[in-house]
């Protein structure tokens, strides 16, 4: 594969890539260096690359891979950015509503943070990235029907879990 090779089928999809790392590792600068790994290890494999189905699956498994190490080996879980906070503020919206959408959003993230790592993964590529069943297969190597029943479970379970704690701050 050439450069131009290359550009057309892998830089694309950094953007999903970093997506993926940041969903992991909850930290902007480790998601960046992920990337970064991932797109060298792809360019020093450039001449192979051809001969798989998907690059873009085989670059998502190697970003997720390479996450679960770095959360494995520095078992570190760092605090996220205010990047949702800034982005409601430049929407206009009065103070009493950016805190409750960014207590709703914390909220949200720390329930799909304690998600299985399968359902968490099947949920960010299906909800998140809008991947279709068949290219989350090809990442996973899960059946359709599986992830479907993955899918189906890990969202029941964040509903309920965003339920139960809005009911319990409430104090029903």
């Amino acid at each position: 594969m050439d450069l131009q090779a290359f550009k057309q089928k892998v830089l694309p999809v950094q953007g999903r890539l970093f997506r993926v790392a940041k969903l992991f590792l909850r930290n902007r600068e480790e998601a960046e260096d992920t990337l970064q790994e991932v797109l060298m290890k792809l360019w020093t494999k450039r001449q192979q690359l051809d001969t798989y189905q998907s690059v873009e699956a085989l670059a998502v498994q190697m970003t997720r891979n390479l996450c679960l190490d770095k959360l494995k080996s520095h078992a570190n879980r760092t605090t996220e950015d205010n990047a949702d906070l800034t982005a409601v503020q430049a929407a206009g919206v009065s103070p009493y509503q950016q805190t409750e959408l960014s207590d709703t959003a914390s909220v949200l993230r720390r329930i799909i943070g304690e998600l299985p790592e399968p359902q968490k993964l099947v949920l960010h590529l299906r909800d998140v990235e809008e991947y279709s069943f068949e290219e989350i297969e090809e990442v996973t190597g899960l059946t359709v029907n599986n992830i479907r029943v993955i899918l189906s479970r890990a969202r029941q379970r964040v509903r309920d879990s965003y339920l139960k704690t809005n009911d319990y701050e409430a104090g029903y």
